[in-house]
């Protein structure tokens, strides 16, 4: 958990670099990455918050044993859902408080149960550890676009 609050507050150090594009690294904006990481972190962890210990089974998924070992989550193959794509105009206030709202929930997953779980498009049912490791190497993922566009300026 601790190193997840630390990609936390390195999307945190990119607020001012928020308006920032480099259409040869992203389609997107800096503070279209920095929302969607907390969108995701943020909508993952209440899944596991609502979530149930009974309903958790482990099932093998190939892109998840492929993305885990290598510990890095290649660039340009998934498609972000619907539900954590930002809408409209990314403001800076909207980040402080997303942010905030993830490092209150990163602080709370040590209170989940083990089996408490999250269903992932791609690598299926994820538990708590799982799901720890899915949001530190999404986050990272997202940290070194960020970074390609701002030295790209």
């Amino acid at each position: 958990m601790d190193k997840l609050l630390v990609l936390i507050t390195e999307l945190e150090s990119n607020i001012l670099n928020n308006e920032k594009s480099a259409p040869s690294i992203s389609k997107v904006t800096v503070g279209w990455h920095l929302e969607h990481s907390l969108l995701v972190i943020n909508k993952t962890i209440k899944a596991l918050e609502n979530s149930t210990s009974q309903d958790y089974k482990w099932g093998f998924s190939f892109p998840r044993l492929i993305t885990y070992s290598l510990n890095k989550f290649p660039r340009g193959r998934g498609k972000a859902p619907k539900v954590v794509q930002p809408e409209g105009i990314i403001q800076g206030e909207n980040f402080r408080k997303n942010i905030e709202t993830a490092k209150d929930k990163v602080k709370g997953l040590s209170s989940l149960s083990a089996n408490q779980n999250f269903k992932h498009p791609y690598f299926g049912l994820l538990n708590v550890k799982s799901t720890t490791k899915f949001l530190r190497l999404h986050t990272k993922h997202h940290l070194d676009i960020i970074s390609d566009i701002v030295n790209a300026q």
